[in-house]
């Protein structure tokens, strides 16, 4: 029996929904990047290099980089860090990104965003050589997507690793209805794309869509990612279907001092007595997101240098 099969006759003894853990599956793909890289060292003396900016002292920022320095430590690959001061111009920024571009030892630039207002993202994104693009945010990279062309695009890190779990959860994804809750740059547009290469009969929703709850009834695969704390309730959710919960959303905390908790932009308890799968916030998308930039840069590592790239 597969495991959405299992999942729909879960559902229809009443029981909760498969947890999807992405917390597992990313230290997974970690751990088979660090085998390539060992590889890549050993049989071709070579050392993929990433390169992470950041700008200004964001507390989640810095939070951001510093697991993606460690994380880039653990598989073996250099890591590069670059602090800049908020008051940096945008032309001081865009001169480092032309130094990252042609240093031959970094693979991977990722400028962590938000920036500054005096600084335009999209001028800084557009300056990264979309060979060492890992985050997958360069027009080239959207492009290559969007023509279907996977083999040479770098694919934006979170939409990938919801794919690679709807995967390791369902197997083929041929003629599945998938919704996309979202339409952002960032996860929603690629996400959608990514489907569609599945083929995946893919719908679009957001926040101008009519009757957006019947929509959302008729996904097998619901992909949920507008940053708005538990905008998708269980009767939204069609029975025995696949829930992708990509929102990061932080309550408020319930005792002064304390950091409020995290959830997602679907209601869990609502929606596990419904669907047939569906990833916890947190412990679900998020730690796939730094497993596939590091993938994504072994990829650029063995392109840059002519080397086949490894699956992952």
């Amino acid at each position: 029996m597969t495991q959405a099969r299992a999942s729909e006759t879960a559902q229809s003894q009443g029981e909760s929904a498969q947890l999807i853990d992405g917390k597992a599956y990313a230290a997974d793909v970690r751990a088979r990047v660090g085998r390539q890289v060992e590889q890549l060292r050993d049989q071709h003396g070579i050392q993929p290099g990433l390169a992470v900016v950041l700008v200004g002292e964001d507390a989640a920022s810095q939070v951001y980089v510093n697991m993606k320095a460690k994380k880039t430590g653990e598989v073996g690959m250099q890591s590069f860090q670059h602090r800049l001061p908020i008051d940096t111009d945008e032309q001081t920024l865009l001169d480092l990104v032309h130094q990252l571009n042609a240093d031959p030892n970094v693979h991977g630039i990722l400028v962590q965003l938000p920036l500054p207002d005096q600084i335009d993202s999209e001028k800084v994104l557009a300056a990264i050589d979309p060979a060492k693009d890992v985050d997958g945010f360069h027009v080239v990279n959207a492009g290559l997507l969007s023509r279907g062309q996977l083999d040479r695009a770098l694919v934006p890190c979170t939409p990938m690793g919801c794919l690679m779990l709807l995967e390791d959860q369902l197997g083929d994804l041929t003629g599945l209805n998938a919704v996309v809750l979202g339409r952002s740059n960032i996860v929603g547009k690629p996400m959608s794309q990514l489907l569609l290469a599945r083929n995946c009969t893919v719908t679009i929703a957001h926040s101008k869509t009519k009757d957006l709850a019947a929509v959302c009834r008729n996904a097998d695969i619901l992909v949920a990612a507008v940053g708005r704390t538990r905008m998708v309730p269980g009767d939204w959710i069609k029975p025995g279907a696949t829930v992708i919960d990509v929102g990061i959303n932080r309550l408020p905390p319930e005792r002064e001092g304390e950091k409020g908790p995290l959830v997602g932009d679907v209601d869990f308890d609502s929606a596990k007595q419904v669907a047939g799968a569906i990833t916890p916030v947190p412990g679900g998308v998020g730690p796939m997101t730094i497993a596939v930039l590091l993938a994504n840069t072994v990829t650029a590592c063995c392109r840059a240098h002519g080397i086949a790239e490894p699956t992952v």
